[in-house]
């Protein structure tokens, strides 16, 4: 197999491409992720993908790929963890991923959130995580004893995937985003344990993932995320759908406006901060499409 003759056959545009069958998607991403594709060929092959998308069969070639290079934190007893991942940072504002992940935790929860941050237009999700007191780990033993004790980890995506998160960098030199970026809100360190937030920017995506997610036989929620982070918009409930050993159970429907919803421009990373924390204290309101969103992923967890 060469990577002309797959660029031939994904590389004639949006109608004109053909797509590829799981096993030869599994063997691309592999190479892919190990880093054997020629710079020339890689970019090709990255922008193809993009001008056409992917399939759900291409997708689960990429993801058997993905998961064979994804190392593994271990879940402590109890309920499933929850996996946020975090690639965006707030753009115009509040990011309510942390309080998400926090009032999880409060109920016992374990919580996982991964990710990477390369916009400089963005304001960085770790450095609110870090206001907050959540840290990323430098080990996944680490990760494993906080999940044990604090109910709530932090990993930066080059800790469990190298590849993955050489891959996403490209980002910078190529101008769009590639497969990656999508397959990063799939990325699973707590296989058997775990409920993945697969949080869609764009609603084609929604059917794709959703039979993805089937016939993984994935325990997930999934849902149109908020400026590209895993949180429910809180002045506009999304569906939130989930998935228990790959069987869909719509858990909310889409909702209009909330009289708590968080008002105002973005704000700066204390700001954040101190809004999350007078939530969490009671002092402001949980918007209630965030407390619903919290409900789902209890239900799934403890499922």
């Amino acid at each position: 197999m060469n990577y002309a003759s797959i660029i031939r056959e994904i590389g004639r545009g949006a109608k004109g491409a053909r797509d590829m069958d799981e096993e030869q998607a599994a063997w691309l991403f592999a190479q892919i992720l190990e880093g054997r594709v020629p710079d020339l060929e890689l970019g090709a092959l990255l922008l193809s993908l993009r001008i056409k998308g992917e399939t759900a069969a291409e997708l689960r070639g990429f993801l058997a790929a993905l998961d064979e290079r994804t190392r593994q934190v271990v879940v402590p007893e109890g309920p499933r963890c929850v996996l946020l991942p975090t690639y965006n940072g707030a753009r115009k504002q509040p990011n309510l991923m942390p309080l998400v992940a926090l009032l999880l935790a409060r109920e016992g929860v374990p919580v996982l959130i991964q990710g990477r941050h390369d916009f400089e237009s963005r304001v960085s999700p770790f450095a609110l995580l870090a206001e907050l007191g959540v840290r990323p780990e430098s080990s996944l033993p680490g990760a494993a004893s906080m999940l044990a004790n604090r109910r709530v980890a932090c990993l930066r995506l080059d800790m469990l995937a190298r590849g993955l998160d050489w891959l996403l960098s490209l980002r910078l030199t190529l101008g769009v985003r590639n497969s990656g970026h999508t397959l990063a809100k799939l990325l699973d360190p707590c296989r058997g344990r775990s409920v993945r937030v697969v949080a869609v920017t764009h609603p084609p995506y929604l059917e794709s993932m959703q039979a993805l997610l089937e016939s993984r036989q994935a325990n997930a929620l999934l849902m149109r995320g908020t400026e590209g982070e895993a949180y429910a918009a809180p002045r506009r409930r999304p569906r939130l759908l989930g998935f228990i050993d790959g069987k869909p159970m719509e858990l909310y429907d889409a909702a209009g406006s909330d009289a708590d919803a968080v008002e105002g421009e973005v704000c700066t990373v204390p700001e954040n901060a101190d809004l999350i924390r007078r939530m969490l204290d009671g002092r402001v309101p949980v918007p209630r499409a965030i407390l619903d969103q919290v409900e789902a992923l209890h239900r799934l967890a403890t499922h």
